[in-house]
């Protein structure tokens, strides 16, 4: 294998095609301000590097990035990429990973707007992510472990599953399809309208008027806080909810038992309610 040390590049795509090699502690920056150093490579090692030229890392096929410091300089760091992994890195370039497939992030930091976008088959562990419209119209998503912060974050993603993770941000999940979130909290307003099949397991939930107009919703001993007021109005649901909400508005179909809640709204609507709520105090 090809080892490229101790470099220092700034000019336009300075190590474009690089293959079977390992780039390491090289940085990449510099008055040139060149573009896109290392497009276009295949089945590489980058570890100790950092990035403060765009695009650096555009139709990469096969690689694994190790301790890598993108700046924020180095706009879009990843598109087009496939089965990339990358570990115990900073990625603070804005839209950094755009379709991509098969990429998976361990123990990592991932800080800057629009990440995520259009890709598939994506695994995070023990990272975090604070972005706003991360993940959007992505796919086949696995997290545990996920810290994500940010507004619009996992719209119109489909068939992912999230474990021990917790979601920060208003609009979150709009859209969703085919999604299971264990053992996760969310925090900010309007939690994941317009969803169909998602299942929320032991999970806790504090957003203002969450899980509206849902289609196939299913929550398993969830629980809601204080600002869960307003909750499932026009949704088809099932389920079980522990302790108190604050409200529940016109439920269209379905089943929800509930330990306490505070006010039911049922106002003129223009659906055909259908939905139950059964208040179920636990036994002392």
């Amino acid at each position: 294998m090809e080892k490229v040390s101790n470099g220092h590049y700034e000019e336009e795509r300075a190590l474009y095609g690089l293959r079977d090699a390992e780039v390491e502690n090289c940085l990449f920056a510099g008055k040139e301000d060149g573009e896109s150093p290392l497009k276009e490579c295949r089945d590489i090692v980058v570890k100790g590097c950092s990035f403060s030229l765009r695009y650096p890392l555009w139709h990469l096929r096969g690689g694994k990035i190790e301790d890598m410091t993108l700046t924020d300089l180095a706009r879009a760091g990843l598109w087009y990429g496939e089965d990339v992994e990358i570990v115990s890195s900073n990625l603070l370039a804005v839209k950094f990973m755009r379709e991509c497939k098969r990429i998976s992030y361990l123990g990592s930091r991932i800080e800057g707007d629009e990440f995520g976008w259009k890709s598939s088959s994506i695994r995070l562990k023990d990272t975090s992510v604070k972005s706003m419209y991360s993940f959007l119209d992505s796919k086949n998503i696995e997290a545990k472990g996920m810290d994500l912060d940010g507004k619009y974050s996992l719209q119109y993603i489909e068939d992912s599953r999230f474990e021990n993770c917790s979601f920060k941000g208003r609009d979150a999940f709009w859209h969703a399809k085919n999604v299971t979130v264990v053992d996760s909290s969310f925090e900010g307003e309007y939690l994941s309208w317009y969803s169909e099949g998602l299942t929320l397991i032991r999970c806790h939930i504090n957003s203002h008027q969450p899980l509206c107009y849902c289609k196939n919703l299913r929550l398993i001993d969830c629980t809601f806080g204080p600002e869960s007021d307003l909750a499932l109005e026009n949704s088809e649901a099932n389920g079980t909810i522990k302790g108190r909400v604050p409200s529940i508005k016109n439920l269209a179909a379905g089943r929800i038992e509930v330990e306490e809640v505070g006010e039911l709204v049922h106002e003129p609507d223009v659906y055909q309610l259908k939905g139950e709520i059964v208040v179920k105090t636990p036994s002392k």
